[in-house]
């Protein structure tokens, strides 16, 4: 019997040893393919737009105001300011926002622009036109673009 008993402990001392090296080795796995998926996201995700571009803001240019005409009949009055980066030699010269806006809104319906969402969609529109316009070897110098008159008659 006490052959019996031995051959019992023998048997199970290898499968508890067994379950530990397997649970180690699971573990060892499981860790290897999590920090090679973390690893991936980060190789391969999308980067954030804003953390390509750190936009310092410099100085805002004021602009005068321009009068253009709408499609309808009326006329809108447009007077914007330029938020400039930091990246900007100097203040830079309003003809080419000017020029943005006028072909935007020029033969525009009034309606459109009577209602604050139709009036900051195309203020977005603007703003990208002008960041275009504005962008000189990849360095963009306006980052901004405010109205501070906006009147339609």
């Amino acid at each position: 019997m006490a052959k019996d008993e031995k051959d019992k402990a023998t048997e199970e001392a290898p499968k508890k040893g067994g379950k530990k090296k397997l649970i180690m080795i699971l573990a060892i796995v499981l860790v290897a393919l999590a920090g090679g998926g973390y690893g991936g996201y980060l190789m391969f995700a999308p980067k954030p737009a804003a953390a390509e571009e750190k936009l310092v803001a410099g100085i805002v240019v004021p602009l005068d105001a321009v009068t253009i005409n709408l499609a309808d009949g009326h006329y809108l009055k447009l007077k914007m300011t330029l938020q400039a980066t930091d990246k900007a030699a100097e203040a830079p010269d309003g003809s080419k926002a000017l020029d943005a806006a006028i072909s935007l809104f020029s033969n525009m319906d009034s309606k459109e622009l009577l209602t604050n969402e139709g009036r900051e969609k195309y203020k977005t529109q603007l703003k990208e036109k002008v960041i275009v316009a504005y962008t000189v070897e990849k360095e963009k110098e306006i980052m901004d673009v405010y109205y501070t008159t906006f009147v339609i008659q």
